[in-house]
């Protein structure tokens, strides 16, 4: 058997986390050879992340990743147990190597890719569970590359996080501070005022029925005439519009004008005709 000295065990619990008698036994089991005893010592992580995986994970970060040029962005939420865990930081260096490795992984990074034990995020956070001893997941990630300029919002303690993708913003207007706040206003309007969609547009019809079916039901007793009813429906259909897409929401800046209005303003203003393409919206522990 191997001598094993104890600067070997520190070694080998420095680079993994696991306990100092963990660390012994998977040295004397590996021969002394690291890379084997951190291959035993994962396993073993592994076995207790299954014990652990009924636990909820209501409590973690929201990272962020996004190009230099802004033509790339993403948003990836790590969960845990408890906000002792989210705080410390190894748990904040595995938000960090998740970033990584969706990053590395482009057009491979699917929910598929995501939930693979074979992947390296699934890798990353069975070691995480076994050195950090709570459950922990990456439920879900938005990586947007290539379609237009990306800008992201980080609300106060990655809770919620919010990316969105812009359209018609030449490289010389993508590097003015101008449009840089004006990105985080739009951002942190999605992230204060949850819209579910871009447009009016963008709302599902059977959504759009299932409302105006509502409302009728609510008209049914009005006694007025069936022409009537309908327009009255229209009406308050502008209302749910103003709630569910962005460019018809009461601007959190400005409340007397519209998103679409201050889009505008910003497009006036900056002499390019900027549109919001496509956004995303992660809050810890919502249920995608």
């Amino acid at each position: 058997m191997a001598t094993i000295s104890a600067a070997d065990v520190k070694k080998l619990r420095d680079r993994t986390g696991a306990g100092m008698m963990d660390c012994k036994a998977a040295l004397e089991e590996a021969g002394g050879d690291f890379e084997e005893a951190t291959t035993i010592l994962r396993k073993k992580g592994l076995a207790s992340a299954a014990k652990k995986a009924g636990r909820a994970t209501t409590e973690g970060l929201i990272g962020q990743w996004i190009a230099p040029d802004h033509h790339a962005g993403i948003l990836v939420e790590v969960t845990c147990e408890s906000d002792f865990v989210a705080r410390t930081d190894d748990f904040q260096r595995l938000v960090a190597e998740v970033l990584a490795e969706i990053a590395k992984a482009g057009d491979r990074a699917t929910d598929a890719w995501l939930k693979d034990p074979a992947e390296p995020v699934h890798q990353l956070v069975a070691a995480a569970i076994g050195k950090l001893g709570e459950n922990m997941a990456v439920p879900r990630f938005v990586r947007y590359a290539g379609q237009g300029h990306v800008g992201q919002y980080i609300h106060t303690g990655g809770k919620i996080g919010v990316q969105v993708e812009f359209a018609g913003v030449p490289s010389d207007v993508g590097a003015r501070p101008e449009l840089t706040l004006f990105v985080k206003e739009v951002a942190m309007q999605i992230a204060a005022a949850s819209p579910l969609y871009v447009t009016r547009t963008a709302v599902p019809a059977d959504v759009l029925e299932k409302e105006r079916a509502i409302y009728r039901a609510q008209m049914e007793q009005s006694g007025k005439p069936p022409a009537v009813i309908e327009k009255i429906v229209e009406g308050k259909l502008g209302s749910f519009y103003a709630q569910v897409a962005l460019v018809d929401q009461a601007s959190i800046r400005d409340p007397k004008m519209t998103v679409a209005e201050a889009i505008n303003a910003a497009a006036n203003a900056l002499g390019t005709p900027i549109t919001v393409t496509r956004f995303a919206r992660l809050k810890i522990g919502e249920t995608a």
